[in-house]
């Protein structure tokens, strides 16, 4: 099983903890990039450690990166080439990203999704394919801007 790289800055602290305890139980191979308390970080760090890893991997792995919104998160991640993050709120969001976007990295909110919710989230992103096809093309073209 690939592993699922997962990072946080201190307002995501609580729910990255949450989800990663989560995703454990249901056999999934967790590496915690940080952070480790809730002390004050900032975000861009965790962003660039878990896309930077996700990359290495070669399409082998995926992400999850947790902040106060999940905006700053993706914001960050996406500056990396070959990162395709997507900030998800719901179930359908995580599936489309995946499906559509071929995306490596799902980016939440703590402040905007209750734990059982992001739990669902994650799931359904890890659990979802890429389609490739006509969507194949699109994805060639986010490449080509980075």
């Amino acid at each position: 099983m690939a592993t699922v790289y997962i990072g946080s800055d201190h307002a995501g602290y609580e729910l990255k903890e949450n989800i990663e305890s989560y995703l454990q139980e249901l056999g999934y191979k967790m590496e915690d990039l940080g952070c480790h308390n809730t002390e004050s970080v900032d975000y861009p760090d965790y962003a660039k450690m878990v896309a930077r890893n996700v990359v290495k991997a070669q399409g082998a792995s995926m992400g999850i990166l947790i902040c106060g919104t999940g905006i700053g998160m993706s914001i960050a991640a996406n500056k990396i080439k070959g990162i395709r993050a997507a900030l998800c709120l719901k179930e359908y969001d995580a599936q489309m990203a995946r499906n559509h976007n071929d995306a490596n990295i799902i980016c939440l909110g703590s402040r905007t999704l209750q734990p059982e919710v992001a739990r669902r989230v994650v799931v359904k992103f890890l659990q979802s394919e890429f389609e490739g096809g006509r969507h194949e093309r699109r994805v060639e073209k986010i490449k080509s801007l980075e």
